[in-house]
């Protein structure tokens, strides 16, 4: 069995934001070599997510418009933001879109369904963040 590690490094210019990762994780399964297995794929920050949808600009304004309804940026709205932080809303949203994503590695090629692609979720951005990218298998 063969495993591989990469990491994606991401600074968004927005505090809340949403990018395209598939071609980044794309580009380190063909550096492993790979042909059967999984490909994890996990944000390394508490403040960002990593998920699986549809590459539509309408449909990730409205993630970013839900989560902010259910947890909404203010200073004095969270008592984590009492240790002197301002980004309890974040923590909240990352929990709501998920930490990680595994996605199955068939000859060669990530196997996704119709449409999917695998995106990077920032709430707390405007600085240097990482993505892991392990890839499993033979």
């Amino acid at each position: 069995m063969k495993t591989y590690t990469d990491y994606i490094w991401l600074n968004t210019k927005n505090r809340y934001d949403i990018v395209n990762i598939t071609g980044e994780v794309e580009d380190a399964l063909e550096k492993s070599g790979v042909k059967e297995g999984l490909c994890l794929v996990n944000a390394m920050h508490i403040t960002a997510s990593v998920f699986i949808n549809d590459n539509e600009s309408g449909l990730h304004k409205d993630f970013l418009e839900w989560v902010e309804r259910l947890a909404p940026y203010g200073k004095d709205k969270y008592k984590h933001n009492l240790t002197g932080e301002d980004n309890g809303d974040a923590h909240l949203k990352r929990t709501i879109m998920g930490r990680e994503v595994v996605i199955a590695i068939t000859k060669g090629k990530l196997d996704f369904g119709p449409w999917e692609q695998i995106f990077y979720g920032e709430f707390d951005g405007q600085r240097k963040k990482r993505v892991l990218v392990k890839i499993i298998g033979e």
